[in-house]
Order: structure tokens, then C-alpha cells, then sequence
């Protein structure tokens, strides 16, 4: 059936995904929607089956784990993977114990540069017996090269401390894809070394 099929330049990619999506659900799993499953990968969802390796970052004192197959760019004090629209980005600067008043004021500033960026809500919180500040917020992506569409992003922001140092880590994705968990999982690997 595929011989008599006219094919054209990149029209192996979908094809191949909803295959690996068939040969997935086909592979004990109860789920019945393959197109659901195919059109998630598309859209950035991290699959429940992804494999984490840890980065350690020797010059800025921290490991954390991030999704095997993204790209890393940075080095030293700024670190970011990135996978379509998903972003995991690592600052580790020197500074006083964060606030949610500190990381609030921090995102504010940045608005001057991104006007888009609207902060939705903040909390405290204890991760691994230690104090953290997460802030959730919305921008936009900056203009895709070749089509000029921007993506309405949601980015969960960390800030962990440890003396006189700070890393501020942000989880980001486009809206409406379910990266919940896998960020979750994420955000509670931080380590400071």
C-alpha cells in the first residue's frame, strides 16, 4: 500500500510518528486514542515513558535532571535544554535568601523587556526539607523564523538557595500542554552539590 502512495520531501514524519504512536498503544497500553497520542508528541507533551539523565554543572554547583534528546546550550552560571517549545533554563547567581516578594519584583523588572510576561500566582514552598519560592507566569515565545507566529507560554519559575547562592530555575511550555508531572519531577531533582 505505501508503494503506490505519492510521497513528498518530509512526509515521512508524520507517518512515522502515528506508527511509533500504534506500535506504543499497541504495546499494553489501555489507551484507545492513538491520533491523541501522536497529535501530544507533536504539541511538546513529554511522554510518560521518557528517560532523564542528570546534568551535573561542576563550575555552578548543582545537578539536575533533564529529558535525554534535548539540546543544551550554556555552560558555568547559565544552562538551558530546550525541545520544541519546551525550555528548562538554570541561572545560578550570587544573592540572599529569595522571597516571594524578591522573585515577584525580579519578573517584574523583566516585564520592561517582555511586556507579554504576566505573573499568575506565587508560593513558598519546602522541597527536600529546604524553603523554595515558585511563581508561575505567561509571555510569549519570541517569533517563530519562518513563520513569524509567537506561542503563548506558562513557565513555572524556582528560585533555591543555598549559601549566598541562588539558582533560579525555569520550567516553561506552550499552553495547553501537559508537562505537569514530568516538570514536577524536575523541579524536585535540583541539587546543589
Amino acid at each position: 500500500m505505501l508503494g503506490k502512495m505519492p510521497l513528498r520531501r518530509g512526509s515521512f514524519a508524520p507517518l512515522i510518528a502515528a506508527l511509533l504512536a500504534l506500535l506504543i498503544s499497541g504495546c499494553g497500553s489501555s489507551k484507545s486514542s492513538n491520533s491523541s497520542d501522536a497529535n501530544s508528541a507533536a504539541t511538546g507533551d513529554i511522554p510518560d515513558n521518557q528517560v532523564f539523565l542528570t546534568y551535573r554543572n561542576q563550575a555552578a554547583g548543582y545537578s539536575i535532571l533533564y529529558p535525554e534528546g534535548w539540546a543544551r546550550k550554556g555552560s558555568a552560571t547559565r544552562t538551558s535544554f530546550q525541545d520544541k517549545n519546551n525550555l528548562i533554563r538554570v541561572v545560578v547567581k550570587r544573592g540572599s535568601q529569595p522571597t516571594v516578594a524578591s522573585v515577584k519584583s525580579d519578573l517584574q523588572k523583566q516585564r520592561a523587556a517582555a511586556p507579554s510576561l504576566n505573573v499568575a500566582s506565587a508560593q513558598a514552598l519546602t522541597i527536600a526539607g529546604k524553603p523554595v519560592v515558585k511563581v508561575t507566569y505567561s509571555s510569549e515565545s519570541t517569533p517563530n523564523a519562518v513563520t513569524g507566529k509567537r506561542v503563548k507560554l506558562v513557565v513555572d519559575r524556582y528560585a533555591y538557595y543555598q549559601g549566598g547562592r541562588v539558582a533560579i530555575v525555569d520550567l516553561g511550555t506552550a499552553v495547553g500542554v501537559d508537562n505537569v508531572d514530568a516538570y514536577r519531577m524536575i523541579s524536585r531533582s535540583f541539587k546543589w552539590r
